[in-house]
């Protein structure tokens, strides 16, 4: 008799990642670091400490970008960047998901560049990873975005 025998997989299924909310300055939002390795595609087999040191420098890359316009923003009297005026998406406001967006591109640009296993995947997967962006793209992005909140333009061209 010949049957097929399934032996169990020895590649570890996604867990569960559970880790507390980084807890901002206030006036950004908070950051959930589990959202944004979700976000941003960050492999299940990164320690939760990594994510949430990336993202804590993203923050803390971030904060002189958008301080001046916290503080003109708080003299508005806007208590948080959740309550300054803009457009409302899936209940949340555009420009707190610009900063997380921020925040995401660069945790993940960090995490590549020091951890080289991020964006490198074997076998039947080096197709899909081709498509990952490089660090590069992900710190433009994260400009695009602050600039965004900022109500600036992406681009600045001087002629020469």
């Amino acid at each position: 008799m010949s049957g097929l025998v399934c032996t169990p997989s020895i590649v570890p299924g996604a867990t569960a990642r559970t880790q507390a909310v980084i807890i901002n300055d206030g006036w950004l939002p908070d950051i959930e670091p589990d959202a944004i390795a979700l976000a941003v595609r960050i492999p299940a087999g990164i320690l939760a400490e990594r994510i949430r040191a990336a993202c804590i420098g993203a923050i803390l890359t971030l904060a002189p970008d958008l301080a001046l316009f916290a503080a003109a923003q708080l003299l508005g009297g806007h208590a948080s960047l959740a309550d300054v005026p803009a457009l409302q998406l899936d209940g949340k406001s555009r420009l707190v998901l610009l900063y997380e967006r921020a925040v995401g591109a660069l945790a993940k640009a960090e995490l590549i560049e020091r951890h080289r296993d991020v964006d490198q995947a074997g076998g039947a997967q080096r197709d899909a990873s081709a498509l990952d962006m490089s660090p590069d793209q992900l710190r433009r992005d994260a400009t695009h975005a602050i600039r965004q909140i900022l109500g600036r333009s992406a681009t600045t061209v001087e002629l020469i």
